[in-house]
């Protein structure tokens, strides 16, 4: 039987389990990647489970994140992380190397690898033959202990590719026209794998951008074939010797199809504040700018740099343009340097900034107030650029040169110049003598922990009883940013969830903390659609839960954060008819009896409201689930299994 590319690399890796979507099924984990702003808490939960050093074929630790050390904080963590890293047989990339997905990609990344990463945009991977897939940072942390991954298996949708890109439409536009179709949430649960012939003209970094942001569609995965284009890059990096194709057998089917054709495109942007928010360029076309970003984990490509620096040359932007260009590694930078393109950007007024992801999460270069930023970000949620009230637009690299040349919004098409030319070198220079290694010989290793580090609140199991307020009632596609949001001042106290508590939905209600530490009981909140959309990160599950959230009610819930709450004991439920979310309101008083039996004997749960009425919600949690929101979460779980296996062994 033909299969797609998609099903032969979950085959290659299912542990157990049905390939029926909608089944649970548990793969094996070859690769991990994790940040800075979410690995410190991947680090304490390997710590928790005692092993001494990790069971995959490959992890990597990388510092991208919280580069800017405006105190003791992010630079305590740096070496908590690399002493991690020398403990536990992890590869350590430092301040400075770039971003985690662009360097992973140069450095480890495989055709027909699995790899798990504590950061949503891990998916990126899959740009050359790879499964790759964001999830929280516990479930990392358990793939590094060689657990295998549980994932409600996806269904996959075939997207036949076409054509070739006209001048002026680079891959950005071909995901923002994806997200057109998509929306934010059209893709959860779901893999999408793109074939066809027009591939042939999309290289392994524009494809990146494209597996990168099918994460802002709420996909799983995306999927690309190992194919020339693959073998080129990883020719470039030194590593073709890590190239195998692979692609989907011919007639493979899908359970569902598309297509696009690359020649159709045009210039596309996200408007504030959605990258679903799609429309051309022409229609917004006019309006005055403060502010081009160039660089991020969805825009790492040497082209993405290359092409504006082309533009620019011999012009300069107008001095009332912030114009702000941020290399992704210090491989592209070196090749920047060395070419002199990066004198272009310079001189026509480009600022340069460090290699990470800088403003892409609000640590600095944020908007001034009330003005318009174009960026090649991949998120342009409210707020997550650090500047309240923002007016962030996602577009490709040309658009925002084209538009930092003219002041304003501008269709790169409209510019008076030919489109720049540009060649992927044949080789870059290898990064991987700039990363800390493994040592062979394991040493003995004490752990780095600065004053900012505290322990792993400890959360108890589910009440037979669940009653109290609801503390909030939340819109749609409410992301993560917003539930736990990051930026200069919050994102260093990362480890710290006393501490980083304080700001449990702030940007909602910046009531909220105190609150939920005025009531001190247990409570709820109240979600619309596609509710913790967004970034991977736990904190947005474990500081609710820790100012006593116990369960949320949505309409729909975005993948990770789903799974992330039933990690750390938050019930998550789903609305049976959305109709009855204007039924609560924040206030309302909700009681849930004999939760964990009604959890155990089936998906439906009956909720009493304080005038006595009753509302039925539903549950989509495995068995597996259940018993962890029951025990409490996945770490209390773990340990009772671990007692479990004690009094067996004691028995014998």
């Amino acid at each position: 039987m033909a299969k797609n590319l998609a099903h032969k690399l979950i085959e290659q890796h299912l542990v157990s389990g049905k390939m029926q979507p909608g089944e649970e099924v548990q793969l094996k984990i070859d690769q991990t990647l994790c940040q800075d702003a979410t690995g410190t808490m991947v680090m304490l939960e390997f710590e928790a489970l005692g092993l001494p050093k990790v069971k995959t074929e490959l992890s990597a630790q990388y510092v991208d994140h919280n580069l800017i050390q405006a105190d003791f904080k992010n630079a305590d963590d740096h070496l908590f992380l690399r002493s991690a890293s020398r403990k536990w047989g992890i590869w350590y990339s430092r301040p400075g190397n770039g971003i985690s997905h662009a360097v992973h990609m140069a450095c480890f990344g495989k055709p027909g690898k699995t790899l798990l990463g504590s950061d949503s945009h891990t998916c990126a991977g899959g740009s050359m033959g790879m499964l790759a897939m964001g999830a929280g940072g516990l479930q990392v942390a358990l793939a590094m202990a060689g657990i295998a991954f549980s994932l409600v298996m996806p269904e996959v949708v075939g997207v036949e590719v076409t054509g070739k890109l006209p001048p002026w439409v680079s891959a950005k536009d071909v995901i923002l026209e994806m997200l057109r179709r998509y929306d934010v949430n059209g893709g959860v649960n779901k893999i999408f794998e793109y074939y066809g012939p027009g591939l042939e003209n999309l290289t392994a970094m524009d494809r990146h951008v494209i597996a990168n942001m099918g994460q802002e569609m709420g996909a799983t995965a995306s999927v690309f074939p190992a194919d020339d284009q693959v073998r080129a890059f990883l020719k470039q990096q030194g590593r073709e010797d890590d190239f195998t194709p692979l692609h989907a057998d011919d007639g493979a089917g899908y359970d569902h199809n598309d297509s696009i054709d690359l020649s159709t495109l045009e210039p596309l942007v996200a408007c504030p504040s959605s990258p679903g928010k799609v429309v051309t360029v022409r229609e917004v076309a006019g309006k005055p700018i403060y502010q081009s970003y160039i660089g991020s984990s969805a825009n790492p490509g040497l082209r993405d740099f290359v092409v504006p620096a082309l533009m620019l040359k011999d012009r300069q932007v107008p001095e009332e343009i912030s114009l702000d260009i941020n290399p992704t590694s210090r491989q592209v930078l070196e090749e920047l340097s060395n070419s002199g393109h990066l004198n272009s950007l310079l001189q026509a007024g480009a600022r340069l900034h460090q290699t990470g992801c800088n403003g892409c999460i609000g640590m600095g270069q944020a908007p001034a107030t009330g003005r318009i930023s174009l960026r090649t970000v991949p998120r342009n949620f409210p707020g997550r650029s650090g500047t309240k009230e923002d007016q962030v637009y996602l577009c490709s690299p040309e658009t925002a040169t084209a538009s930092a040349l003219l002041g304003k919004i501008t269709d790169p098409r409209d510019l008076d110049m030919d489109y720049p030319s540009f060649s992927e070198p044949l080789t870059l220079k290898d990064m991987r003598p700039l990363l800390l290694a493994p040592q062979e010989i394991p040493v003995k290793v004490e752990l780095e922990k600065g004053p900012n580090i505290q322990p792993l609140p400890e959360f108890d199991s589910l009440s037979e009883t669940l009653a109290g307020p609801i503390l909030l009632k939340a819109g749609e596609n409410v992301s993560t940013d917003e539930i736990l949001p990051a930026g200069t001042d919050i994102l260093p106290l990362r480890s710290n969830i006393p501490a980083i508590s304080h700001y449990t939905f702030s940007r909602i209600d910046e009531s909220f903390y105190q609150r939920a530490k005025d009531y001190g009981g247990d409570s709820f909140v109240i979600g619309g659609e596609n509710y913790g959309q967004g970034s991977s990160r736990e904190h947005a599950a474990i500081a609710p839960r820790y100012l006593g959230v116990r369960a949320v009610i949505a309409v729909s819930m975005a993948r990770i954060h789903r799974r992330n709450l039933i990690n750390f004991g938050v019930v998550p439920l789903l609305f049976k008819a959305p109709a009855d979310l204007a039924r609560l309101h924040q206030g309302n008083e909700l009681k849930i009896t004999n939760l964990p039996a009604q959890l155990r004997n089936g998906n439906a749960i009956q909720v009493t409201l304080e005038d006595g009425k009753q509302l039925e919600v539903i549950h989509n949690m495995s068995a597996d689930e259940v018993a962890t929101v029951i025990a409490g979460g996945l770490i209390n779980k773990v340990r009772e299994n671990e007692l479990a296996d004690a009094r067996e062994s004691s028995k014998t």
